[in-house]
Formats: structure tokens, sequence, C-alpha cells
């Protein structure tokens, strides 16, 4: 959510110097821009830690014991199809807040425009961070981990969907570029459907780095590109340690990504299109990488 600047300060770099006279007098008295401090008092009721919402997203993090959960707004009419959820909760000894009862109205206040809540919401604190050598020592015990790595894929929708596939196929991480990457809340948790509680999420700075830092671990790289020279349908299962790193739509990989791969993979195409969608193109690669 950006700053707004705050009523008074405006004022006081717009208005001129002051000199004594009936028209100064008469500009001192106007009344107050109300329709700004509303929308002031709007935002400071508004839940300081970004919102989680949806029924898998809510459910899966209410049930995740690495999740510090803080508010769980719900709808009366939700209450009821929640209530196993919060019984499986108190069975495990998981901490968990009593739920706030609240109305659609007031629930869609505390959300984006347009966001299909399903009546709950939960405040809660973000899960652990990761970097490169987190996931390296993390998966050093992992049969055939394969980690997927995002260039530049910036929609959280594209983003929220491949964190779906990544665990429906049992990838062990998924790495963003910090700089371009968007919030593990909101549309991007409700996409994913619960997956960000499953799927360690690794923010790095430089991703060229990153890849050397798994091939030093052992991990062989595939860039998937559509002018790639292996052909997927060729590679029977992955490697014992493998990266996929797939390329934002539009621009591909990056030359210097690129470069790094030990290989490019290509999508067998036979329709007039040349490419799909990140999130269907990152479903399909994973499926066949993790066959046999």
């Amino acid at each position: 959510m950006s700053k707004k600047s705050k009523p008074q300060a405006r004022a006081k770099n717009s208005t001129p110097k002051q000199h004594k006279g009936k028209h100064n007098s008469a500009s001192n008295n106007k009344p107050p821009n109300r329709s700004s401090s509303n929308r002031q008092s709007t935002q400071q009721q508004r839940p300081k830690t970004p919102l989680l919402y949806g029924t898998h997203a809510v459910t899966e993090a209410w049930l995740n014991p690495k999740r510090q959960i803080n508010t769980l707004y719900i709808t009366e009419q939700s209450l009821g199809s929640f209530e196993p959820a919060i019984e499986k909760a108190r069975s495990a000894g998981l901490k968990r807040p009593t739920p706030q009862i609240t109305d659609k109205a007031k629930l869609e206040n505390l959300l984006p425009e347009a966001a299909v809540h399903q009546g709950l919401a939960l405040s809660a604190a973000p899960l652990p961070e990761y970097n490169a050598q987190d996931l390296i020592i993390k998966n050093e015990q992992t049969e055939r981990p394969l980690i997927v790595i995002l260039d530049q894929v910036t929609d959280p929708h594209n983003i929220g969907a491949i964190l779906r596939s990544a665990c429906a196929f049992g990838a062990s991480a998924l790495i963003l570029q910090k700089k371009h990457a968007p919030e593990l809340t909101g549309v991007l948790a409700k996409t994913a459907c619960g997956a960000l509680e499953h799927v360690p999420v690794a923010f790095v700075t430089n991703l060229s780095r990153t890849i050397e830092e798994f091939q030093e671990a052992g991990y062989f790289s595939y860039g998937l590109d559509e002018r790639g020279e292996e052909n997927i349908q060729h590679i029977a299962k992955t490697r014992d340690k493998t990266l996929i790193i797939m390329g934002a739509e539009g621009p591909g990989l990056r030359q210097n990504v690129k470069a790094h791969c030990d290989a490019l993979l290509r999508l067998p195409m036979h329709g007039p299109m040349p490419s799909i969608n990140v999130s269907n193109a990152a479903a399909i690669t994973l499926y066949a990488l993790t066959q046999n």
C-alpha cells in the first residue's frame, strides 16, 4: 500500500506566506479536506500485516506450525466450514487466536478491491526467509531434489500457479529474484491454493551467481527456451539434483542467465502458437522431469 502524504503537509507546502488582510482571513477559514481525512482513517483500520485470503490459502496457513497467526477474520457463514481446521489445529497443539467474526462488508474493507476471499482472511507473520545456501543444505538428504528458478517472472497469478504445480509435482523449492518479486500474500497466495505453506521460497539478488552456487553443489541446470536444443520429451527423468530455470513471457530467459544453463529444453509445440503461458509451461516441465 503506497503512503499518502498527510493533508497538513500539503497545506504547508502549497500555502504562500501569509499577510494580514481579509483575503487571508477568509482562506484560513476553509473547511478541512474531509475525504482525505476519511481515507487516512480507513487506512489506519487496516491490519499492518498483509493478509492471506481464500479458503485454501487460509486453511493451509492456519495448519502450518511454522506460521505465526495474528488474527483470523471470518464471516458467520464461513465459520461452520472452517471448524474442522480449527479443531485440527487445536488437536495438533498449535497456538491460534480466537476467530474474529465479521460481516462481508467489513471483511472486504480490509482486502484489495475484488479480492475473492470466500468469507475469511488471515493476518499472519511471514514465513521463514531462505537463501540459496539454505536450500542447498536443506536438500542435501533429499532424493533427486528439483528446484525451480524464475527469471523476472513478476505476475503474482503466474507465480502462484507455478507454486501450486511445484507442490503438486514434489518440487523442493522455488527461487525468485529479490528485485522483481511480488509479496507472498494476497492474490499470489490465493492462486497458490495453500502451496505457499509447503514449498520453500528463496529470494536472491543475482540469479547467475545463484545457478553457479547450485552447480558447485552438484545440480544440473536446465533452462526452458522455445529454441532449446533438447526436446523435453527425450528427458526421461531428472538427474540426481536438478534446477529448472524459466523466464518471463515475451523476453524469456535473459542472455546471462541462459549462458549459465547446462542445457536448454524446449516443449514440443505442434500448433500455430510457438509458446504458452509460463505457468502452464512450468506444469508440463515439472511433470516431464518427475516421471519414473
